[in-house]
């Protein structure tokens, strides 16, 4: 494991992509950064974090041989991993919100980001990238639904500490992931899934609202909510969201 500790830097997740195009990097290389300027999320989405007070960090995972079309099972890992992390510090009523945000009841901890390297239908390494919300009181009116360790506990934390103990947890699932224990991880996965089997107030792209309740995830990854009817619908990401 090598850190790499930057002052500032505009995205982890890029610096290490870049990285990796000029130097061979060691398995679990990691970048963290006191601050983050321009962090991203799923689908473009930015990522804002106060500087100093949060756990902003991407972690380079080479050797995996995993086949595209397992792919789902890579964000389960990433998710599961800060799971564990948050149960062992006993933060309040943390679940997984699909495809990948960590939750404490309604409000938003963690977001992560996955880059694949994929070459002949495998992922043979891959970026991921967490910006957890650690010591930030106060956020901006726009992220309402965000929160933080220290909100939820009125404790600090070490930033140091969180990110070894994270590595560690990643580390645990990874040989989940390359040991194809593929059955484990889903069911660890649905089991803390946010609202699932919950009656829920979607919105779709078109920003027609319905009821439905989330049933699982799909073998590409999409959310499964059964519909009036009992109908089964596949979801992709930007396609529903909740109200």
């Amino acid at each position: 494991m090598k850190i790499i500790k930057l002052d500032a830097i505009n995205s982890t997740n890029s610096f290490l992509k870049e990285l990796c195009r000029d130097y061979a990097l060691e398995n679990f290389t990691i970048a963290v950064t006191n601050e983050q300027t321009n962090g991203r999320g799923q689908q473009s989405n930015t990522w804002e974090s106060e500087p100093f007070k949060n756990l902003t960090a991407s972690i380079f995972i080479t050797e995996l041989h995993l086949d595209i079309i397992n792919i789902k099972y890579l964000s389960f890992t990433a998710s599961l991993a800060v799971y564990d992390l948050l149960s062992d510090y006993n933060i309040p009523n943390i679940s997984i919100k699909w495809p990948n945000d960590i939750m404490s009841a309604n409000k938003k901890l963690c977001g992560i980001l996955v880059d694949n390297r994929i070459k002949n239908q495998e992922i043979n390494s891959c970026i991921v990238g967490f910006g957890l919300n650690v010591n930030q009181e106060k956020f901006p009116e726009y992220l309402d639904n965000a929160t933080s360790l220290t909100n939820l506990t009125n404790l600090n934390y070490n930033l140091d500490d969180l990110l070894t103990a994270l590595v560690s947890k990643m580390e645990n699932r990874i040989q989940q992931l390359t040991l194809k224990d593929f059955i484990k991880l889903e069911e660890d996965y649905l089991d803390v899934l946010y609202r699932i089997e919950t009656p829920s107030l979607f919105k779709d792209k078109n920003g027609v609202l319905f009821m439905g309740i989330i049933k699982g995830i799909s073998d590409f990854g999409n959310l499964l909510v059964e519909l009036e009817g009992e109908i089964i619908a596949e979801f992709g990401i930007k396609e529903i969201s909740f109200v």
